[in-house]
């Protein structure tokens, strides 16, 4: 997540304004900016663009910017990367990450690059590439230093300085047996505070081991329940193959929680606000048409308990039902978005009213569609008796009251955040009552002007 300060704001605004001028002179620019920043602003830049700056970095920067960056930014990069451009980023990064842009890349791109690397370290890649990607073994870091029990902590020390180098930020040694299965672990601490005549065996914790077929949830909610430095990820034979740290725990679960938070609203997990609004109107659909069905049915029995009563415009109200569904979780969707794009960071200032934009449009395009599928359906079910000026006025004034039911979605999080209240203490249950009633009086009111007198 980009700081929202103001020296922040500065830099990207002047490099964009450098990039589309023609993007010369950008690595004055890019000195003193965090790759993880420069990862984020690719997503508010072209792929030329991004490409430009991308051209401006050099080895280890242009290498952790292309390691931090989402999926859908780098994967048009690396297919513009010739095998000796991305060989050297791969030279760069450690293995579990060099892994993740391989599934973005060509077979023959992934061969081409695995031919021009140590033949260790391509055969490290091949076997960590075999792994499912959402399993244990899919995260894990596979280059590791690992010590027998009778060596001395001075020795282990001097074997981390002899072989940690080709390592990934050796955060703590493995204590493996004969066979190569985990037996123990020390941490850094522990080697560093206890004397360099003690034997591993005397000083070294139990290990934590998963296998690395397992999920990579599970993986992530060991290492956060035990609180481990590092978590053991052993094969079928219970031999050591790799090990996922602590941070890259974090990112699982973090990516794990926002792709269920996600899925609760019918949202990609993905940077939801900065997908194409034809896929987000797809994404939400589902849960709408379940609505729209569930109202629909509403009304039947209404119509079969209360005919007799619903006459002229008060017929109008056995589809109050509808528009309290599909009005509450419009809003909701958008609301929920928000204020979770709030909390990653994914919504800057500089894109509020572009995402409130689009969220409109989003509201407004589902509101057509069900609005549609209302009138269609309840004129295919109710031909005897329904007229179609009246099926429109129904499907028309549903529209309305979804499409501001997606503004009020979004204007809310949005003053809340700008008053200093927390959005997602707010939203949610004031938002569901303020939908409710806006969306019902605006149903009502535009059903009738519709509606011939």
């Amino acid at each position: 997540m980009t700081p929202d300060t103001p020296e922040i704001s500065a830099q990207k605004e002047q490099l964009f304004d450098r990039l589309r001028g023609g993007g010369s002179e950008l690595q004055p620019l890019l000195e003193g900016v965090h790759p993880a920043d420069l990862a984020e602003w690719l997503l508010d830049i072209t792929p030329d663009e991004g490409w430009e700056l991308l051209q401006a970095l050099e080895g280890a920067a242009r290498a952790e910017v292309l390691a931090l960056a989402e999926d859908a930014v780098r994967a048009p990069l690396l297919e513009r990367m010739e095998p000796d451009q991305l060989t050297e980023v791969v030279r760069e990064l450690p293995a579990d990450d060099v892994v993740d842009l391989f599934a973005l890349v060509d077979d023959e791109v992934t061969e081409a690059v695995l031919r021009s690397v140590d033949l260790d370290r391509a055969a490290g890649l091949r076997r960590l590439s075999s792994y499912d990607p959402e399993s244990a073994g899919g995260v894990m870091n596979s280059e590791l230093v690992t010590v027998s029990a009778d060596l001395r902590i001075g020795d282990a020390i001097k074997l981390i300085k002899i072989e940690g180098e080709e390592a990934e930020e050796t955060r703590g040694i493995f204590v493996v047996d004969e066979a190569g299965c985990p037996i123990g672990y020390l941490s850094d601490r522990q080697l560093i505070t206890n004397s360099i005549h003690d034997e591993v065996q005397d000083v070294m914790s139990a290990p934590v081991t998963i296998t690395s077929d397992a999920d990579q949830e599970e993986a992530a909610n060991l290492v956060l329940h035990y609180q481990l430095e590092e978590l053991a990820v052993v094969d079928a034979s219970g031999v050591l193959v790799g090990a996922i740290a602590a941070d890259d725990a974090h990112t699982v679960w973090e990516e794990e929680a926002s792709e269920d938070f996600h899925k609760l609203v019918g949202a990609p997990a993905d940077q939801p606000t900065r997908q194409p609004l034809l896929r987000r109107v797809w994404t939400r659909l589902p849960l709408q048409g379940v609505t729209v069905l569930g109202g629909l049915l509403t009304a039947w029995i209404l119509d079969r308990a209360l005919g007799e009563h619903l006459d002229g415009d008060a017929d109008l109200l056995r589809f109050i039902p509808i528009v309290i569904g599909l009005a509450g979780n419009v809003g909701i969707q958008s609301s929920t978005i928000l204020v979770r794009a709030f909390a990653t960071g994914e919504v800057e200032r500089d894109r509020e009213l572009s995402v409130l934009r689009a969220e409109v449009a989003v509201g407004l395009m589902i509101g057509l569609i069900c609005g549609a599928a209302t009138t269609l359906i309840s004129t295919t079910v109710e031909a005897d008796t329904m007229e179609t000026t009246f099926a429109i006025a129904v499907g028309a004034a549903i529209a309305v009251a979804v499409t501001w039911a997606a503004t009020l979605g979004c204007v809310v999080p949005l003053v809340c955040r700008r008053i200093g209240i927390d959005p997602a203490v707010v939203a949610g249950p004031f938002l569901i009552t303020v939908s409710d009633i806006s969306g019902t009086v605006l149903y009502l009111g535009v059903a009738h002007i519709l509606l011939p007198t």
